[in-house]
């Protein structure tokens, strides 16, 4: 399913005036670009209010019922709203203005959750960090996605998801550790881990002011030279110079159902990794653990959808294919989902479950991203499609708080369920869109006949 001899206009092949670089200097800047481009925002953790719940905090704030999920619910209401605005204001105000900004304003936010004293004060933190939360992530990829190629994409792309699965996996380590601060200061070691987390997000936000990049053409940090290269290189991934984006663009874009399947198969991946991301640990504690071994357990199952996703990547990258790698962790989704529902008292099964779901679930995320937004054109659409294609895949960041209510334990058979009909769904999608996808590259094919320059072929 590769297309790397198949008239991609965005191959080197194509794009001799490019060429104003070696072969030594291109992977020197190409590492310089990295080093400029993707370590932004890798240290923010979004899912640390799950080891929170496990070390005392409905407790202590007398939360009661469904509560603990509505609170996990409230962050993504504006998170969903603010995505696709969040991403225009971000081409006015500059990547590294805007980006550092919302950091700085999620920094400060986790910091004032540590001394939350009831509901209302959980609540109101967790939708404010919803709202700057929503110029994090889509404008990080939409930001990516204009300084690689398309073979170079899928690799960074999951370098970025990776925070992500990081900061599951070591918020258990994280947690066990602040688990000891328990009642330093008079505080409880919950509170700490909101305390710690937001300091060093603060930190992050003032280094990101300074180290955080721009699009290509407004790059400081390039040559003229450098910054000529880059934007030759990638210019076949544009549709002219941006403008201001019209109603008509917008209907345009809502015309194409590929955009609606590319939705789905987010949300798809969006509801189980929100749900074992919030939800691990407790899962983990019904095994029989206590809170500091429940934590530490947590981490293998997100160590091991890291190297799920380290590999799937390189293997898609390599042959320059999306569609076999959506694939193949879905079914390693759903799988680990059938283990879950149906075995109950063999620890071991229940254990590799989890970790199926965990490699399948984060392991194709990214691959999902990377698919959509590389098929996507210049300015426009990519920052209409990046917001979309995040903020509905999000609303089951809405669902997933409630997969998993204390009243199903210790089986969870509503929340294995939900997740099983989700993923069935974004296997069908990815299969649908792939469809359009190679339906549009006959077309291009075809409309090649003549051409001097070939036209878009969307990757399979």
């Amino acid at each position: 399913m590769g297309n790397r001899d198949q008239g991609d206009v965005d191959s080197a092949s194509t794009l001799p005036e490019a060429g104003t670089l070696s072969d030594a200097e291109t992977v020197a800047l190409m590492r310089k670009i990295d080093l400029h481009v993707l370590p932004m925002l890798f240290l923010i953790d979004r899912a640390n209010i799950s080891n929170a719940l496990t070390l005392g905090l409905p407790r202590e704030l007398g939360l009661t019922g469904q509560q603990p999920n509505i609170a996990l619910a409230i962050f993504f209401v504006p998170y969903i709203a603010f995505e696709i605005p969040s991403n225009l204001l971000m081409k006015r105000f500059t990547p590294h203005v805007w980006l550092s900004l919302c950091i700085f304003s999620f920094g400060i936010l986790m910091l004032a959750q540590g001394f939350v004293r009831n509901y209302s004060g959980l609540l109101a933190t967790r939708f404010f960090l919803g709202v700057f939360e929503a110029g994090i992530f889509p404008g990080s990829f939409y930001l990516i996605s204009f300084w690689y190629k398309r073979q170079e994409s899928q690799k960074r792309f999951t370098i970025y998801f990776s925070s992500v699965i990081c900061a599951s996996a070591f918020g258990g380590l994280l947690a066990s550790a602040i688990a000891h601060m328990d009642g330093i200061q008079g505080l409880s070691g919950w509170r700490w881990i909101f305390i710690l987390e937001g300091i060093l997000t603060v930190l992050v936000a003032v280094a990101a002011f300074f180290g955080v990049s721009d699009f290509p053409e407004d790059a400081g940090w390039l040559t003229g030279m450098e910054k000529e290269f880059v934007l030759k290189r990638t210019r076949a991934q544009e549709d002219g110079e941006p403008e201001k984006i019209t109603g008509r663009d917008v209907a345009d874009f809502f015309k194409d159902p590929k955009n609606y399947l590319g939705a789905l198969m987010y949300f798809a991946v969006v509801v189980p990794v929100y749900a074992f991301a919030y939800f691990t640990p407790t899962i983990i504690g019904t095994l029989g653990y206590s809170t500091i071994q429940t934590q530490l357990h947590s981490v293998p199952p997100f160590a091991a959808a890291l190297g799920m996703c380290l590999v799937l990547a390189y293997l898609s990258g390599q042959t320059d294919s999306r569609l076999p790698f959506v694939l193949f962790p879905g079914a390693l989704l759903i799988a680990g989902l059938a283990i879950l529902m149906t075995i109950h008292t063999d620890f071991s099964a229940q254990y590799a479950g989890i970790c199926l779901v965990c490699m399948g679930a984060f392991g194709a995320a990214p691959i999902v991203i990377c698919w959509y937004l590389v098929n996507l054109r210049g300015h426009k659409q990519r920052s209409l499609g990046s917001g979309w294609m995040i903020s509905f895949g999000n609303t089951g960041g809405i669902l997933a708080p409630f997969a998993f209510l204390s009243k199903y334990a210790p089986h969870y058979r509503p929340g294995y369920a939900i997740c099983m009909a989700v993923s069935v769904l974004g296997v069908a999608a990815a299969a649908c869109y792939g469809l359009l996808v190679l339906r549009e590259r006959q077309r291009a094919r075809r409309g090649n006949v003549g051409r001097t320059k070939p036209p878009h072929v969307p990757s399979l």
